[in-house]
């Protein structure tokens, strides 16, 4: 019976779609569940920024760093402005690049990694070929040089930290596919005249989902922290907009001092990356099929 075949066959509705999903994330191990509420913590605080933080994001509202738990609750940085509003929109700028720049790699190098895949031939040697010519070159350091290059605005940021880190995402896109189009669903789609389109959305991709939702989380986290570091070297994310890793360098002096604020904003780095990683692998584990040992 071909894939054709069972796509005419009636298939039976799956009830309780939200509250098997309920169920699922209360079976869930307490380090996922951790994880979960860590990602919807700092998903509401991105995006409700403007109504949480209590100035304005560039505003100079006192003296430089005035003590913490006074007229403002985490004191002033190094220009006076308030260290929690700072925070706040912080969260806003640095996961809205680091998505938008993750959403980039996975469409340059998922695309082109499946293509290749199903393609093969010079399609394949030409790309694999080119993305190992630029994944021997270390991904920080060619990231500080195009950006010293083309200027360091947001769109320049997301463009240069996407095609570089969707080398990565190619690799792992092309391996996983290369053990899919080998199957006997495949050749039969072949024999019936599918193109590549049809093969690539309706046979291929279902079939990779599990591993690249995946390194889509990791691979977040990496970016995550790249444009952390590129701020704290001030080729990031620019002032006056608020970024975590500028913060942690703005703020440095005060660690002479005994004073934990330039930890704050690196403590909110780690907070998210270690969330996010809790929740991919609790993801990997309930998609490898393996079963809970009690």
């Amino acid at each position: 019976m071909t894939s054709e075949d069972l796509e005419t066959e009636p298939r039976p509705a799956k009830p309780g779609g939200g509250a098997a999903a309920w169920r699922e994330l209360k079976k869930a191990p307490l380090t996922a569940q951790f994880g979960l509420v860590v990602i919807a913590f700092y998903l509401f605080v991105a995006l409700f920024a403007q109504y949480l933080a209590p100035h304005g994001e560039s505003e100079i509202v006192g003296a430089e760093f005035e003590p913490r738990f006074g007229e403002f609750f985490l004191g002033t940085d190094n220009l006076g402005r308030d260290m929690l509003t700072r925070l706040i929109y912080g969260a806003q700028n640095t996961i809205g690049i680091a998505l938008a720049t993750t959403v980039l790699a996975f469409m340059l190098g998922g695309v082109v990694g499946i293509m290749a895949a199903v393609l093969g031939g010079w399609f394949d040697q030409f790309a694999s070929r080119l993305v190992d010519v630029l994944m021997a070159i270390p991904a920080l350091i060619f990231a500080m040089l195009l950006l010293t290059i083309f200027g360091t605005g947001w769109l320049t940021l997301i463009t240069v930290i996407g095609v570089l880190d969707s080398t990565r995402v190619y690799r792992i896109a092309r391996a996983v596919s290369i053990n899919v189009v080998v199957m006997d669903f495949i050749e039969a789609a072949r024999l019936r005249g599918e193109g590549v389109p049809w093969i690539t959305v309706r046979e291929v991709l279902p079939n990779i989902m599990p591993p690249l939702v995946a390194e889509f989380g990791l691979r977040f986290c990496f970016v995550f922290l790249t444009i952390s570091a590129l701020s704290f070297l001030g080729l990031g994310i620019q002032p006056p907009d608020a970024d975590w890793g500028s913060m942690v360098r703005d703020n440095a002096t005060l660690i002479t001092y005994g004073d934990i604020n330039p930890l704050l904003p690196a403590a909110a780095i780690a907070l998210l990356t270690i969330g996010v990683n809790f929740v991919v692998d609790w993801f990997l584990h309930k998609t490898s099929g393996l079963k809970d040992e009690h």
